[in-house]
């Protein structure tokens, strides 16, 4: 059984077991959440597609790290000008654990 959700402005495809890294979920660790935006779920050869989301589906994930990505370095500049800009920027992540996919 697989599904693919949204989450973040983004779409992950998704089975029971797997770890992934979505942009900041509220909640601490070891908090249970559901993610009720499931786009499609296909289950033993069978495929249910939601326009745009699937009714009464969600899939429920426990919540293992909080954190921020590495540090990424945005440089701008102007030739000629002396225009330089230098910034950093971490993204904050949240690390979640799929437990299962409820379809009804």
């Amino acid at each position: 059984m697989l599904a693919v959700i949204q989450t973040g402005g983004k779409q992950y495809v998704v089975k029971p077991g797997d770890l992934i890294k979505v942009e900041k979920l509220e909640g601490k660790v070891g908090d249970v959440v559901e993610l009720s935006k499931v786009l499609l779920i296909k289950k033993e050869g069978e495929i249910k597609i939601g326009r745009p989301y699937l009714d009464n589906s969600k899939v429920v994930a426990t919540i293992l790290e909080q954190g921020r990505s590495p540090k990424i370095i945005v440089f701008k500049k102007k030739p000629k000008k002396g225009y330089k800009r230098k910034k950093g920027h971490r993204q904050f992540y949240t690390l979640i654990k799929i437990n299962e996919i409820v379809d009804t």
